[in-house]
C-alpha cells in the first residue's frame, strides 16, 4: 500500500475516530466514575433498557422492509432475511468506518443479486434522503412546540446558527450547485462515444434510477408507513430509556422529543456510531430540563446526565455489535448455500456497471 493511500485511509477513517475519542475525553476526563457505578447499581431499571433494545432491533427490520420496496420497484429481489442482515451489518460497519456502511450494504446486495451497484446505491441514497427530510420535519415540529429549548440551544452555540445561515447564503455554494447541474445536463446531451464518458453516463443514470424510484414506485404509502415506523421506533427507544432512570422518568414526551431531535442532528457529525457527539447532544438536552443545569461545552458534566448518555449509547452499541456478528455469520452461510445451489437468486441477471464490493 502506497503512502498516499495510507494517508487517505487515515484521513477518511482516523479523523472521525479522533473526533469521537476527543469528545469522549472532553466529556469524561474529570468525571467521577464512582457516581456512575452507584447509579448503575441502585438507580437503573434495566427492564426498560431491554425494551429499548427490542424496539431498536425492530427499527432495523422496518428499515429493511422499506428498502425492499425500493429494490422491488427496480426489479431487484433479494430475500428479506438478506436485507435485514445487510442493515444489521451496515450499522456494525459504521461503528468502525463511519459512512462506509451504506456503501458496503449497497455492494453486498448488488453482488449477491448480480445487479448494478450504482442502481442499488441510488436506492440507498433515496433511503437516506427520506431520513434527512424526516429529521428536518421533526426539527421544525419540535421547534414549534419547544421553542424555549431550541432558543437556549442556539444562544449557547451561536456558531451553529451562523454556520447554517452562512451555508444557505453562500454564493460559492449556489454557484457550485448550478455548475454541477449544468455539467450533468451537458454530459447527458453529449453524443460522444468516448468509453469513459459513456461509462460515467451509465453510472449516473443507474444512480438516478435508484434514487428516483421512491417517487415513481407503486408502494409510496407503504414506504411512508415504514418511515413512520422506523422513526417511531427511534423515538420510542429513547422514550423507554428515560423510564429506566429515576432522574429522567418524569421528563415526558415533549422533552424526550427535544432530546431525540438534538441527538438525531448530532449523528450528522462523522464519528463512529455517534461516539461523543451523541453524548454531548443528550447531555445538553437534559440540561435544558434541569438535569445538569450548569452545562458548558468545556465541562465538567453532570453525573446523572453523563451516566444516562453513556449507558444508553453503550447498550445500543453492544446491540449493534451483536447484530453485526450475527449478520456476518448469516452472510457466510448464505454465500455457501448460493454456491451449492440450495438458495436461489430471484433477481434477473443484469450487466451491472462493473462495481462490486
Amino acid at each position: 500500500m502506497t503512502l498516499k493511500k495510507v494517508i487517505g485511509y487515515l484521513a477518511k477513517y482516523g479523523i472521525p475516530l479522533a473526533i469521537g475519542v476527543g469528545l469522549i475525553m472532553l466529556l469524561y476526563s474529570s468525571f467521577d466514575f464512582a457516581q456512575m457505578k452507584e447509579i448503575m447499581r441502585s438507580g437503573v431499571n434495566y427492564w426498560w433498557l431491554i425494551g429499548m433494545l427490542v424496539v431498536s432491533t425492530f427499527s432495523h427490520v422496518f428499515r429493511a422492509a422499506r428498502w425492499r420496496l425500493q429494490l422491488k420497484a427496480l426489479n431487484i429481489l433479494p430475500s428479506f432475511s438478506a436485507l435485514v442482515n445487510s442493515i444489521f451489518g451496515t450499522y456494525a460497519v459504521n461503528l468502525v468506518f463511519p459512512r462506509l456502511g451504506e456503501v458496503w450494504r449497497s455492494g453486498y446486495i448488488a453482488s449477491r443479486e448480480r445487479a448494478s451497484f450504482t442502481t442499488v446505491f441510488g436506492s440507498m441514497v433515496g433511503d437516506r434522503l427520506s431520513d434527512t427530510i424526516t429529521v428536518l420535519l421533526l426539527t421544525v415540529f419540535t421547534f414549534l412546540i419547544a421553542q424555549d429549548a431550541f432558543s437556549t440551544f442556539l444562544d449557547t452555540y451561536p456558531q451553529i446558527k451562523d454556520g447554517l445561515m452562512g451555508t444557505l447564503t453562500s454564493p460559492v455554494v449556489w454557484i457550485a450547485g448550478i455548475a454541477g447541474v449544468v455539467a450533468l445536463v451537458a454530459l447527458f446531451r453529449s453524443k460522444t462515444e468516448n468509453a469513459i464518458v459513456v461509462k460515467v453516463k451509465t453510472m449516473v443514470k443507474n444512480l438516478w434510477d435508484g434514487f428516483a424510484v421512491v417517487v415513481k414506485m407503486e408502494y409510496k404509502w407503504q414506504f411512508l408507513m415504514y418511515t413512520v415506523l422506523i422513526w417511531g421506533c427511534y423515538f420510542t427507544q429513547l422514550y423507554l430509556a428515560t423510564f429506566a432512570f429515576p432522574f429522567t422518568a418524569d421528563l415526558g414526551m415533549k422533552a424526550t422529543l427535544v432530546l431525540f431531535v438534538l441527538s438525531s442532528i448530532s449523528m450528522g457529525i462523522p464519528t463512529n456510531g455517534g461516539l461523543g457527539a451523541w453524548h454531548i447532544a443528550i447531555i445538553f438536552g437534559l440540561s435544558l430540563y434541569g438535569i445538569g443545569t450548569d452545562f458548558s461545552p468545556k465541562g465538567p458534566f453532570d453525573a446523572q446526565a453523563s451516566t444516562f448518555a453513556m449507558i444508553v449509547w453503550g447498550l445500543q452499541t453492544l446491540l449493534l455489535i451483536a447484530l453485526g456478528i450475527y449478520a456476518f455469520i448469516y452472510m457466510e452461510i448464505d454465500k455457501r448455500l448460493i454456491k451449492s445451489g440450495k438458495t436461489t437468486i430471484k433477481t434477473p441477471i443484469t450487466s451491472g456497471d462493473g462495481i462490486q464490493l
